[in-house]
Formats: structure tokens, sequence, C-alpha cells
């Protein structure tokens, strides 16, 4: 099926599948698709984090929902707006915006729409985000690797332990900390205490508990992210993130 309407007859599309699989796109937290009466799907809209530029993650809907579907999806119907873990909304794109030039990681982008373009300004963002997260394991032993971004600037972080199950997380949790220390020189103050993974209700979230040392004192910092994808070692490292960006901030 084409998503711009060429042919006269339209095979029957299950919406709701094709939506539920854009949501398994690791950025993608939400989907929604509008078809007319006729069957043309007339609107894309994408909810997805900033691990990805937008125009990637338009090329990815695409890619998902013709492989696992066979829909092919325009890609000037579909709408991207992207957050940060916490909800605020720091890059979107409309309908038509994607065919841009990518805009620049980690960066907060303005879009603009007019009757005969588009007015794109972009501005710094500083939050720290996970860029990405590797788990190996060599027999008994387990390393992760976590990279971090802030802007142009990468951290990677690396920590070992056992394979065991209850372990892993915490590795990734350590080695979060680890990339953090490079980007932000409070973090040093801060340690693992405890990091998990546990379901609540339908949902899974990653869980961690940080003790900060500010002396003579120690301060309990907890953070927790969504599991999206099934990528537990990513929520892990998120919720990291989630458990210091405010603190960190402060001691700056």
């Amino acid at each position: 099926m084409s998503a711009d309407g060429g042919g006269d007859t339209l095979p029957i599309v299950d919406i709701a599948a094709v939506e539920r699989e854009l949501c398994r796109i690791p950025e993608v937290r939400a989907a929604r698709i509008v078809a007319d009466d006729t069957g043309h799907l007339v609107e894309v809209h994408i909810l997805a984090t900033t691990g990805k530029a937008a125009k990637q993650v338009v090329r990815d809907v695409q890619s998902v929902a013709i492989t696992s579907s066979g829909v092919d999806i325009d890609h000037r119907i579909v709408s991207v707006v992207q957050l940060e873990d916490e909800g605020a909304v720091v890059a979107s794109s409309p309908p038509a915006a994607v065919s841009a030039p990518a805009a620049v990681p980690a960066t907060e982008t303005h879009v603009n729409g007019n009757g005969n373009g588009h007015d794109v300004k972009t501005l710094p963002l500083t939050r720290v985000v996970v860029d990405s997260v590797l788990v190996a394991k060599h027999e008994l032993r387990a390393k992760a690797t976590v990279t971090l971004r802030q802007g142009d600037e990468q951290a990677v972080g690396v920590a070992e332990g056992t394979v065991a199950s209850s372990a892993r997380w915490r590795i990734v949790a350590e080695a979060a900390l680890n990339a953090l220390r490079t980007l932000e020189p409070g973090a040093v103050t801060v340690s693992v205490e405890m990091a998990g993974v546990q379901r609540i209700g339908d949902r899974a979230l990653g869980i961690v508990t940080l003790i900060m040392v500010i002396p003579p004192h120690e301060e309990l910092l907890a953070g927790v992210a969504p599991v999206r994808g099934g990528a537990e070692e990513d929520a892990v490292a998120r919720a990291v993130l989630d458990a210091t960006n405010r603190r960190l901030a402060r001691l700056r």
C-alpha cells in the first residue's frame, strides 16, 4: 500500500498492528496513524526520544512499516516530536520538514512552518543523553560499555563484573556513571548502590539508587526510566541520568 494513495484499490491495513510495530523501534515512545475514509494514510505522528535525528527516525519508521506490514509510508506525512527522557520537548519535525538537512546531534531544533517553506534555527542542547549501551560476555565475566553524549562531546565508560543476571544491571549503571564523570566532574562524588529492572503493572522499568557523598553528608539519589523495545540495559543507563541530571547541575 502507498501512503500517498497510488492505485485505485487499497488493501485493508491493520493500523493498530502497524502502530505496535513502530513502537518497537527503540527511540519511539508512541505512534499514531490517521487514515481517511478510503483507507489512504494521511498522517503519521511519532513521539520519540532524542537518541537519533528526526530524519533518521522517519527512515526507521518507513523501514519497519514496509518490512513488517507491507505499508509504504510517504515521508511527507510523518510528523516526529522528540522529547528528552523527563518529558520536555526538545525537537520537532512537521510533515515535509524531514527533507531538510539532518539536525546536528544533541541540538534543539525549532521548525516554524509557513506556506512557502520552513525556518530552522538550531540551539545547543547541554543535557547528557545515552548514545549506546553494549554488554559483552566471555565465559564467567561480563563487560559493559556505555557511551554518553553532551552536545558534540562524547564520553565512554566501562565496567566489568560476573555474568550473574543480578550483576549485569550494576555494571551497566557503573559504566554509565564512569562515562558521566568525564562530562560532569561532580559525578566523582557518586557511587552505585543498587541497579535493576522491575515490572510494575504492564511496564518494565530500569531503576537505580545512587549515593552522593558530600562530607560529612550522604545523599540518596534515585532514578527510573522505562524499558523501550526490550532494551533493558539502555533503561538502566538512562535511569542513572535521571537520578543525577538535576542534582549534578547544582554542583557546577
